[in-house]
This record gives C-alpha cells, structure tokens and sequence, in this order.
C-alpha cells in the first residue's frame, strides 16, 4: 500500500509495524501499538532490531529540500509521541526523528539522530497540543526546526548523516511511537514539500 498526499511530490509506503494510515481531508492519520518505539540505547543494552514502530516513507532523491507538517499526537504515556522522520539506505543504523513528545508529563519538542545508537536531546516545552515541525536538507547538512505558527521557526538542532555520495538514499515522511504507553496516534496536517534548503540553519530561514 502506497498513499500520495497533495502536499508531496513521491508516494509515501509503511514501513515497521501496522501503523493504520489513512489519508482523508488533508490529515494524515497513524497509530503505534503498545511499546512501539524507534530508538538504539546508547548503553548498546539493546539491538536495534528489537525496536520498530510504524513509519511511513517516501525517497526524495538528491537536491535541497523541507518537509514541514503540524503534528497532534495523542500524548498519554512517556514517550508517546509523532514526528518528521529521516531514513537512509545504509542499514538500520542511520536514521534520525524529530518529535513532539510526552516528556516529564509535558509536551516537548524532542530530537534522537542515530548513527549505531540512539541520542536523545529535549530541545523545549510547549503549551498547545500540536505543533509545526521541519525536516530540511541544505547541502550535506539536515537540520531540525518547530514552530507554533509555521511561519516563525525556532532553530532544534543540526546534524550530518551518512555521506555526500549517499544523499540520494534518504527517505523522509512521518512516524508514530508509544514506547511505554498503551498506544498513540497522531495527526499530521498542513503537510508540505518545498524544494530549496534553509538560508540561514541558526534562525530558521
């Protein structure tokens, strides 16, 4: 199964567990089951193949870009959460996600980059129930932004993954994780694929 929204220019396909997807009205839909999560324990405690969560993918190819959505996940338990997500082609080890999540039982904007293992950094509180995130590609560099309003964007973090020759592997799109809760499912809309990277990656630009 494939799903192609307005606001993307390539098809989006489910990867990990069943993730109930659906697109209706302009809002994608998806759901993690209870313990579903994506993250490698930077203790090394446990392999990467014992954590998966439902992801839904597409190639974007070479060349600059932002993908930018609003994310309302249904936050209950720790953990519970929705996010932009970024997949390469090199295995299961390089991948990075950035999140709105329960944290410390408040809604947090939340960023992992995994390169063999998982990091894990709170990058601030919000105080509504959804929030813009953005995945953008500038050169060999991503960065990681949110927003409240889509238009003012406060700067998550910057990163590299994989190489220059490997640029043309990345997938991005969107995913959903309940790693201590019952279950968690979000809502993404406003979703949107603009070519160009980030002028400046500090202020957001």
């Amino acid at each position: 199964m494939t799903l192609h929204l307005d606001g993307l220019p390539f098809a989006l396909a489910p990867e990990g567990p069943d993730g109930r997807w659906s697109h209706a009205d302009s809002m994608l839909t998806g759901r993690a089951g209870p313990g579903q999560d994506l993250f490698v324990p930077p203790s090394g405690d446990a392999p990467v193949s014992a954590t998966d969560t439902p992801r839904l993918l597409g190639a974007v190819g070479d060349g600059d870009f932002r993908l930018l959505a609003r994310v309302r996940p249904g936050l209950v338990a720790p953990g519970d959460a929705g996010a932009l997500h970024l997949h390469l082609h090199l295995g299961d080890h390089d991948w990075a996600k950035l999140c709105l999540e329960h944290s410390s039982g408040l809604a947090t904007v939340c960023s992992v980059v995994t390169r063999g293992h998982s990091d894990d950094a709170n990058a601030f509180v919000v105080e509504d129930d959804s929030y813009w995130l953005r995945l953008s590609r500038t050169g060999d560099a991503y960065a990681f932004h949110a927003s409240a309003d889509g238009e003012t964007w406060t700067f998550v973090r910057v990163f590299t993954l994989g190489t220059a020759e490997q640029r043309a592997a990345a997938r991005v799109g969107f995913l959903v994780q309940s790693p201590t809760g019952e279950g968690c499912g979000a809502v993404f809309d406003r979703i949107a694929f603009l070519p160009g990277g980030v002028e400046n990656l500090r202020d957001g630009r």
